[in-house]
């Protein structure tokens, strides 16, 4: 009945809707395999007080059921903010002993007696990214979480981050939390204060990450952890579970890390992966390794806001008459670029079809309007589709202008999928053109030394090219993140750490002054 009832729900919300409230039910095994791993972890005779946070339908409390006799839940509790589901989920299981408050989790007042607090915390929260948490909201927040842990969130944190924080006041003490969560808190930047809880405030048992091709949910491409701690303080010397593939209670590979090292690895989704986490020197890494950060300023393309309108065909922009000082070459995406290499016809436009341009415009309305007036009426189209109410749009001045982001010699597409037909996510590519790039790229600017090579040699680029796309797929794989159905992406810091060693050997200048540096650094 509840997954029927689940079905009808969901129908009735369009998937973009849903995605903007990361509402994605726990399928039934999942969450049988959930509650089996927590009966494992538990006392035999210890009497369940549980809560679920995020209830949705009851997924998780439908398992509670069916792993655990009735005669050891001693209370159960959920929160669900959507009426639209928690209505339909109250009358659902009205006949049951279960408290089911129809309001937003956040706002609700913890117990404050020890005996009231909850042994048992299983939670799938919403996934909800930062930039769909209202600017108030967030600092509401950043608040609550800071007062439940004494812990600042960084304000890209997702609202799942949140949760986890917000939930500590409501555990007893020696409580076991289970967490159904993307992994990618593991390894980017927001994620160090979710980390540092973890490893400080409670006791990590263990993180079980499914491989990325095994998408936990049929309707969110998101790769999925399980996180599981106890509310103590971790003891001297403790030794967490890392563990990868399979299922949770029967995993591929299962690795101990000690809190030390987990403390020192900036990235933790490759550890279920490898036989042993080197330990970290501080500030010497950089010199030990090379990294293509030290040849290239990497950043992300252009973000346009509405690419289906400030990025026009050579054609469409002679039809409208618009004046070729405010067109911008530009590359298509990845997907239609057949090469990695692109050539430049006389006029230095990539030699593609068809031809893109990106208009871009700075002058202020009032002169737009009196000196550009075919321009003026393309823009005043898309301020009628409210194309200056969005929101990097608001973030411009004047709303039409965009980023400045000269064409880059090289480029690193920013996701890809790693197949069997297709070894690496990422394609390094060769730009001959003035053409800028759009955000599904990165964009590579050679750094000072490196352009004084490419000058005494004009060939050195192609090498570096070449040596680039022959680089092992998971060098730049572990840099980065990944998602469900093996989705790969990485950002321009995630890049700029990848080692380029044999690279460096291309490059005279910078090869002997990171000698140097090294050298200092030994002395």
């Amino acid at each position: 009945m509840r997954l029927e009832l689940q079905g009808q729900l969901d129908a009735a919300k369009s998937q973009d809707e849903r995605n903007r409230l990361g509402q994605f039910a726990t399928p039934t095994a999942l969450a049988t395999d959930i509650l089996i791993c927590a009966r494992n972890m538990l006392p035999k005779d210890m009497m369940i007080r549980f809560l679920d946070p995020a209830f949705g339908t009851g997924s998780f409390y439908s398992a509670l059921n069916r792993v655990f006799p009735a005669s050891r839940i001693a209370h159960a509790a959920g929160f669900e903010i959507d009426p639209h589901y928690g209505r339909q989920a109250r009358q659902l299981w009205q006949a049951s002993s279960l408290k089911l408050e129809l309001t937003d989790f956040t706002r609700a007042t913890p117990p404050v007696a020890e005996d009231e607090k909850y042994n048992l915390l299983i939670c799938n929260p919403p996934y909800v990214r930062h930039h769909h948490i209202p600017a108030d909201e967030k600092a509401r927040l950043l608040a609550l979480a800071r007062q439940a842990t004494g812990i600042q969130l960084n304000g890209l944190a997702g609202l799942y981050c949140y949760f986890m924080l917000l939930c500590h006041p409501w555990m007893a003490e020696g409580g076991l939390a289970g967490w159904l969560v993307p992994s990618e808190f593991m390894d980017v930047n927001y994620g160090r204060q979710v980390k540092r809880y973890l490893l400080e405030q409670v006791t990590l048992l263990r993180i079980h990450r499914f491989r990325p091709e095994d998408v936990q949910f049929g309707d969110a491409m998101v790769s999925s952890v399980v996180v599981w701690f106890r509310k103590e303080p971790p003891a001297p010397g403790h030794v967490a579970e890392f563990s990868y593939g399979g299922s949770l209670n029967a995993p591929t590979v299962t690795r101990p890390m000690s809190l030390d090292k987990l403390s020192a690895s900036a990235k933790w989704t490759g550890i279920s992966l490898s036989a042993e986490v080197e330990d970290i020197l501080p500030g010497a890494g950089d010199l030990l390794d090379p990294t293509l950060g030290d040849l290239f300023q990497i950043k992300r393309g252009i973000a346009t806001g509405a690419n289906d309108f400030f990025v026009i065909s050579k054609e469409r922009a002679a039809e409208l008459g618009l004046p070729r000082q405010f067109l911008t070459p530009i590359l298509p995406s990845p997907r239609y670029l057949e090469a990695d290499e692109v050539l430049a016809d006389e006029d230095q436009n990539p030699r593609l079809t068809p031809q893109l341009f990106l208009v871009d415009c700075s002058l202020p309305e009032e002169r737009l309007r009196r000196e550009q007036p075919a321009l003026w009426r393309y823009f005043d189209a898309g301020r009628a589709r409210g194309l200056d109410q969005r929101y990097l749009a608001t973030h411009r001045t004047p709303w039409y202008a965009q980023e400045h982001r000269p064409a880059a010699p090289l480029l690193c597409t920013y996701m890809g999928r790693q197949t069997a037909g297709k070894a690496r996510p990422f394609r390094f590519i060769l730009n001959h053109s003035r053409a800028t790039a759009p955000n599904v790229y990165l964009m590579l600017y050679p750094k000072p030394a490196l352009a004084a090579d490419l000058v005494r040699n004009p060939f050195l680029l192609r090498s570096i090219w070449v040596a680039l796309n022959r680089l092992p797929p998971q060098t730049l794989i572990s840099e980065g993140r990944v998602y469900g159905g093996g989705l790969h992406k990485i950002e321009p810091a995630e890049l700029a750490n990848a080692p380029v060693d044999g690279i460096m050997q291309l490059t005279p200048s910078i090869s002997q002054n990171l000698d140097k540096q090294l050298s200092l650094f030994s002395s």
